[in-house]
């Protein structure tokens, strides 16, 4: 059994499990903002039923959410315990800084949000309900930075203590925004809107075609397309971005993502394809020539740093990282098109009625999650064989002292806890679909409405 593939394994299964529930908690953070703010505008109690409708189904993620995420700190000391003495000083900090400025807050006002009903006024309930959305999107904020210092390493420096070395901080601001953090941050912030508006989406689309809570669908669903239509366009503009830092920092995976092998010729854009790594080329592909050095240079002529560059140990799997990518940026296109046509016939007053769409949008809400899982692979596999990037190998910082067999039991009991969980999971959310708005969520507090 090979200690450093199953370590990584381990990781892998739990942040991919825990990535299912904060992009939900983001996006829907964000929806429940509108919804709730709209109820403040009009006075409509269906904006304030569909407030505390969605506010039950966030609840459920962001308890989930921290659950599971707590998991990765933990192993942060068991399995890669070399990993947390070089980055230690680094990496902290911005954890830290998640725990003080972005924890702290979610949890002081999430009390006020789920049960303050019936205790406070109407607009210092919006006020938590904000304050709850700022807080998740702070931390994703200080979560990104401190993935992307180990992408892009910046206001650092390395010391030596003893027969060991560490990274310490020299510039906190100049780690905080390295060369990648804001563009990544955006991407992530977007892919999570788009989680939580096509999860509205899709439970609105099952209620239409069930012809049940229509008005209550009809105006979940708006909210839903606008936060949905705009966040799949944004996503393709910073994916953009997000590559075009990759060339400039990781040109290794930006080679790896398209199958580039050629050592300084144009890079080609390959629309799908399988990697035939002893070949070394990409086979069954329709290419289109030069299209990566234009996207990322604007020169369809320029060459691109191929993998024939790099010595064969530090090139990253390449068939992982172009298959998750080339995913994910189908997906991406895929609900730029769906959510347009649905905009299209809301515009026109006939998406409701238009059961072959509702039925596309029925199970959108998977689209945002794979495309989210996707790009997660796509990054920290596009670093391999760097888990610093520049400065520590993978290799380099597991854990020595545990063996092989303790991971794998590890992971055995990890997975059949989170199968459980998800399972859980799936079963509450879809009783609460089922079950639907109620009547006396029309209704904010039985005392007086003034504050």
């Amino acid at each position: 059994m090979d200690l450093i593939l199953l370590s990584r394994i381990q990781f892998a299964v739990t942040v991919m499990f825990h990535y299912i529930f904060p992009p939900l908690s983001i996006g829907l953070g964000l929806i429940l903002v509108l919804m709730e703010g709209m109820y403040l505008r009009t006075g409509n109690p269906l904006y304030l039923q569909m407030v505390k409708y969605w506010l039950r189904i966030f609840g459920l993620t962001f308890v989930l959410g921290v659950a599971s995420g707590i998991v990765m700190e933990f192993e942060f000391g068991t399995n890669w315990a070399t990993y947390s003495r070089f980055v230690g000083d680094v990496f902290g900090s911005p954890l830290a800084a998640e725990g003080i400025f972005a924890f702290f807050i979610e949890s002081t006002f999430l009390a006020i949000l789920l049960f303050g009903w019936n205790k406070v006024g109407p607009k210092t309930h919006f006020f938590s309900t904000l304050m709850v959305c700022l807080g998740a999107h702070f931390s994703a904020v200080w979560i990104v930075v401190a993935g992307s210092w180990m992408q892009t390493p910046a206001g650092y420096e390395i010391v030596s203590t003893g027969l060991r070395t560490r990274a310490v901080i020299t510039d906190f601001w100049a780690m905080v925004f390295n060369p990648s953090s804001m563009v990544r941050l955006s991407h992530t912030l977007i892919g999570a809107w788009q989680a939580g508006a096509f999860l509205v989406i899709s439970v609105s689309a099952y209620y239409l075609l069930k012809k049940r809570h229509t008005e209550f669908a009809k105006s979940s669903m708006t909210i839903g397309l606008f936060v949905g239509i705009i966040s799949s366009v944004l996503s393709l503009g910073t994916g953009h971005l997000s590559a075009m830092k990759v060339s400039q920092y990781q040109p290794a995976k930006l080679a790896a993502m398209e199958g580039h092998y050629n050592e300084n010729g144009p890079g080609d854009m390959h629309i799908f394809g399988w990697v035939d790594n002893t070949n070394e080329r990409v086979v069954g592909s329709i290419v289109l020539p030069g299209l990566l050095s234009f996207l990322v240079s604007g020169d369809p002529a320029k060459p691109l740093p191929g993998l024939k560059a790099f010595a064969p140990e530090d090139r990253p799997p390449v068939q992982a990282v172009f298959q998750s990518f080339h995913l994910m940026v189908v997906i991406g296109l895929g609900l730029i098109a769906l959510s347009s046509l649905a905009t299209l016939l809301w515009c026109r007053g006939k998406l409701y009625e238009n059961r072959f769409i509702l039925q596309l949008l029925l199970p959108s809400f998977i689209a945002p999650q794979l495309a989210n899982q996707a790009g997660w692979l796509t990054t920290e596999i596009g670093r391999q064989p760097w888990i610093v990037y520049g400065l520590l190998r993978t290799k380099d910082a597991v854990s020595i002292s545990v063996p092989a067999s303790h991971v794998l039991l590890s992971l055995i009991l990890f997975s059949v806890i989170y199968f459980g969980l998800f399972i859980l999971f799936v079963y509450v959310l879809m009783k609460m679909i089922k079950q639907g708005p109620l009547a006396e969520d029309l209704v904010f507090r039985s005392d007086a409405q003034s504050e």
